[in-house]
């Protein structure tokens, strides 16, 4: 099954279910669903940061400074953070991200999803997916700071990593 035939969750504003479509077609449509992103941290407290493909559904070549990704019809935050944590970062045995907040995407020209937000600490060896992740590296956070200005961010991550900061002051 390609990720375009992936079965997602449709939610209203009150992240609501309110139907069930493939993933392209929920891309294509401009549903509302649901996604985890969740920032990992090696041993040092240095931040994952890595760059996405050119084959991505969304925001193809951005970088980013969370893994995650959608979560499936039927299957609970919790869960698709352990799984879209373990998947992105090549790991197993990953301790159970931690929950922090949830909030609504919406960048008002068809892209919008509720977007809970997790941390986790990572002191595995990394083997990121090379079909999802072309390059990666645990920065220093004044380093993830002072990029924001000179690399191109995929947009909801942006959004998430100032939310973040914000419920962290």
């Amino acid at each position: 099954m390609s990720a375009a035939d992936e079965i997602l969750d449709i939610v209203d504003e009150h992240d609501r279910v309110i139907g069930r479509f493939p993933r392209g077609e929920v891309y294509a449509r401009g549903l509302r669903h649901r996604c985890v992103f969740i920032q990992a941290r090696d041993a040092d407290g240095r931040v994952f940061v890595h760059r996405r493909t050119p084959a991505k559904l969304v925001f193809p070549s951005l970088y980013d400074m969370f893994v995650g990704g959608v979560v499936g019809a039927g299957e609970s935050y919790d869960d698709a953070a352990l799984r879209e944590a373990e998947e992105e970062l090549g790991v197993s045995g990953l301790p159970r991200p931690s929950y922090l907040f949830k909030f609504l995407y919406d960048n008002g020209v068809g892209h919008s999803w509720w977007s809970a937000v997790y941390e986790v600490r990572c002191e595995l060896p990394v083997r990121p997916q090379p079909e999802e992740v072309a390059w990666h590296d645990f920065l220093p956070e004044d380093e993830v700071r002072r990029r924001l200005g000179e690399w191109e961010w995929v947009p909801d991550g942006l959004a998430a990593y100032h939310r973040l900061e914000a419920f962290r002051h």
